[in-house]
């Protein structure tokens, strides 16, 4: 079994800061929020509606292609470590950070590179809506 190369972390900054990374994605000001579509504010980034919803959301693929770019080139450098942290953080940690996580790791395993993803706030409950705002 080949070693994981990249860990994806989704995470939530209104549930704690971000974690330790070498590239850190902060999506809470550019992108569609699902949290404000009511169908979806209950479901997880894991969920197709969710998925769909943020993927389809101009710029996300483009983030997710120069991100696996980024990653490729941080593994191939001259001190390149064993493994790269990419953390995706978006308010709540279970739309955005949730889809676009998955997304960056499915890209990599395509390009080759042994990915896993880390959910770190996706269980936890949702935030209240004021919380989007001040975040």
């Amino acid at each position: 079994m080949k070693p994981v190369r990249v860990v994806a972390i989704s995470f939530g900054y209104g549930h704690a800061p971000a974690p330790r990374a070498d590239i850190t994605l902060d999506v809470r000001r550019h992108f569609r929020n699902p949290h404000h579509d009511p169908a979806m504010r209950y479901l997880t980034g894991q969920d197709q509606a969710v998925r769909d919803h943020v993927l389809d959301t101009p710029g996300v693929l483009r983030l997710i292609e120069d991100t696996t770019d980024l990653v490729r080139n941080l593994l191939n450098a001259p001190a390149a470590t064993n493994q790269v942290l990419v953390a995706v953080g978006c308010v709540g940690g279970r739309h955005r950070s949730v889809a676009i996580a998955e997304g960056i790791a499915a890209a990599l395993v395509i390009a080759g590179i042994n990915a896993a993803v880390n959910h770190r706030d996706i269980n936890r409950e949702v935030l209240p809506a004021g919380t989007h705002q001040q975040l």
